[in-house]
């Protein structure tokens, strides 16, 4: 009988352990996703208006109102938003983001973020507007990246609000020349932060140095499109793209160096070697890194009630892995992740947490969809 004991007790370990996994799936799985809109092209950011309505912006350069139809369910409005300036559209490049000011309420102003220029020579503008319901009245630039780049690649374009107010936009490196990433007298590949009308804030770590563009908040970035203040934690996180493998998760502070291309966990799409840097001293490490490349998109925080297993988690939308990513947060510090609605089959662009609880998805194609998620 002794000679049993540690097979048996083996097993039983063992039969415990799939018994967990098999509830945690089971746990991660209690979902329901339904279709709100369908016959988006190239839907790439979510924003929430009051009365059930939203925004959806279309990388091609339309601006979508979504809004409760004759009979209650969702529809899609058939022209879309007017006034929109002119957006550059090719490859990459379009429109992205949208937000709303906190006091929309009030004011009706949101901000749009968007490839502005010619192929030859773009940039990342960000405007305010005040919209009406059907137009945008009043836009206004209120940052425009310097100095213009050629070709349509990594241009960020995601924005997000600190607790004072501020606006941070994310830049991305350009994809020519990799270590303007760490050059400061460039806005490619760095975290930007402005005052909604514009001004530089007097506080921004690079005010006043010599040769430096005072916007910065934050450098050595590759190519960043989610960015989520948490005011829980009083923290600002981000994600970027790497290039093959190295796509990161970064808590972002004041003036720190994020280090592309010096360090990554990635390699060129050609397979060779960016950097044999993982680590350098002065550069700020990231909280995760997703390798092989799982091509993060957007990324919102959870905290609602429809699901409260998922409160207190950053969800990260996946374009090549066509899921998005629950990432537990706890002091800070990412916990397992689960991988979410790959039964979809499609890339997410962006994921949102809706003022009603539920999550919701944009999906990456030209016939896009809004989907919402609910247990």
């Amino acid at each position: 009988m002794p000679s049993f004991t540690r097979p048996i007790t083996a097993l039983r370990a063992l039969a415990f352990a799939l018994l967990l996994t098999a509830q945690a799936q089971a746990q991660a799985a209690d979902y329901r996703v339904d279709t709100v809109i369908d016959g988006l092209e190239f839907p790439w950011a979510l924003g929430f208006l009051p009365g059930d309505r939203m925004l959806v912006t279309e990388r091609p350069g339309r601006l979508r109102v979504i809004e409760p139809g004759a009979d209650g369910r969702p529809t899609l409005r058939a022209e879309p938003v007017s006034g929109l300036p002119p957006v550059l559209a090719s490859g990459q490049a379009g429109l992205f983001d949208v937000m709303l000011d906190p006091d929309f309420a009030d004011n009706g102003l949101l901000y749009l973020s968007f490839a502005h220029g010619s192929v030859e020579a773009n940039h990342l503008r960000v405007v305010r507007a005040r919209f009406d319901g059907t137009a945008l009245h009043e836009v206004t630039p209120i940052l425009t990246t310097l100095p213009a780049k050629s070709h349509t690649q990594h241009l960020g374009g995601r924005m997000a609000l600190l607790a004072d107010g501020t606006l941070v936009v994310g830049m991305g490196d350009g994809n020519l020349e990799r270590t303007d990433a760490l050059r400061l007298h460039t806005h490619l590949g760095k975290l930007l932060r402005v005052h909604r009308d514009g001004r530089v804030p007097d506080d921004n770590p690079f005010v006043g140095r010599e040769g430096a563009r005072p916007e910065i908040y934050s450098y050595g970035h590759r190519n960043p499109q989610g960015l989520v203040y948490v005011s829980r934690d009083r923290t600002l996180y981000a994600h970027e793209h790497g290039s093959r493998g190295g796509d990161e998760l970064n808590r972002i502070e004041a003036g720190a160096n994020y280090g592309w291309p010096i360090t990554t966990h990635g390699v060129d799409y050609t397979g060779a070697r960016i950097t044999p840097y993982r680590e350098w001293p002065g550069v700020t490490p990231p909280l995760t890194h997703w390798t092989p490349s799982i091509a993060p998109s957007g990324m919102c925080w959870y905290d609602g009630t429809l699901f409260p297993q998922w409160r207190g988690s950053l969800f990260v939308a996946a374009l090549a892995e066509k899921s998005v990513r629950r990432v537990p947060m706890r002091n800070g510090r990412p916990g397992q992740q689960d991988i979410l609605f790959r039964e979809l089959g499609e890339r997410i662009r962006d994921v949102r947490a809706g003022p009603d609880g539920a999550l919701y998805l944009l999906t990456d194609n030209a016939e896009g969809r809004l989907l919402r998620v609910t247990p």
